[in-house]
């Protein structure tokens, strides 16, 4: 099967993500017309994106991005891709940036059309984050019995 598709977003992964202040990488990869959902919210247009990766990667001091992997529908118009981050804590969610070690996972679903990326949907483990950043992810988890 032709994996053209896995190619632009891991190649979007490790541009963009992957090399240290490259986020004019973006221009490459997605539609001037890109549409990301993330944290609830639509981020229309190439360069309102490009802005959010900036924002986004400013609070997370030595960002390491791992893909863990990636895999296409048939037709390629549709690529799911697992991801992990680490890093320091440089303010994310909002919380003073203590540079305590952070870490958590997320998954993205991409639309592909005509060699490009036009539509991007993210989920990450955010509620997991948070309670690392706040200091009570010993607290009794009630994902627990999922993970089992």
């Amino acid at each position: 099967m032709n994996q053209e598709s896995v190619a632009l977003v891991e190649g979007f992964w490790k541009e963009v993500w992957q090399t240290p202040d490259n986020v004019e990488a973006v221009d490459s990869f997605v539609a001037e017309d890109f549409v990301v959902t993330t944290g609830g919210r639509d981020i229309v247009g190439r360069d309102a994106f490009k802005q959010w990766i900036r924002d986004f990667s400013a609070q997370i001091a030595d960002l390491k991005f791992e893909i863990v992997n990636t895999f296409q529908s048939a037709d390629g118009t549709l690529v799911s891709a697992r991801f992990r981050i680490r890093g320091w804590n440089n303010g994310l969610m909002g919380f003073p940036a203590d540079r305590r070690p952070v870490e958590f996972t997320g998954n993205a679903i991409w639309h592909v059309s005509e060699g490009r990326l036009v539509r991007n949907w993210v989920e990450r483990s955010a509620f997991e984050l948070y309670r690392d950043l706040q200091g009570v992810s010993h607290v009794h988890d009630p994902f627990a019995v999922a993970r089992k």
